[in-house]
């Protein structure tokens, strides 16, 4: 946890990164906000903010007395969340510094293309 970001949100990223990467497949339980706690050297509430942030955006769920579990779809949800991120974040702005730059779409592909390759 280095990131000037607030501590509960990186947590939720991880755990969103699991999840994309399979590590954290649908229906299993997560670690508790304790052994996050632990294991980032954290105050337990704070990780509990950052699982609690996935549990209202319906990636996990709670079973009560057992733990949090990935649900069913999290993993096409964060996907389509992050591409959305991507195209809002990156896209949109590559394509309108092209433009300033006088970037033809050909160029601009030739150039990812080129990119890709490197």
């Amino acid at each position: 946890m280095d990131d000037s970001r607030p501590i509960f949100v990186q947590i939720a990223e991880l755990i969103e990164n699991e999840i994309i990467a399979g590590a954290l497949p649908e229906e299993t339980q997560v670690p508790s906000t304790n052994e996050f706690a632990a294991f980032h050297r954290i105050n337990p509430a704070t990780a509990g903010k950052g699982v609690n942030v996935l549990v209202d955006d319906g990636i996990l769920y709670k079973k009560r007395g057992i733990g949090m579990f990935v649900a069913s779809g999290a993993r096409e949800r964060l996907v389509a969340k992050r591409r959305d991120q991507f195209q809002n974040e990156f896209i949109a702005p590559l394509i309108v510094e092209a433009e300033k730059l006088g970037i033809r779409e050909t160029q601009l592909i030739d150039m990812i293309r080129k990119e890709g390759t490197a």
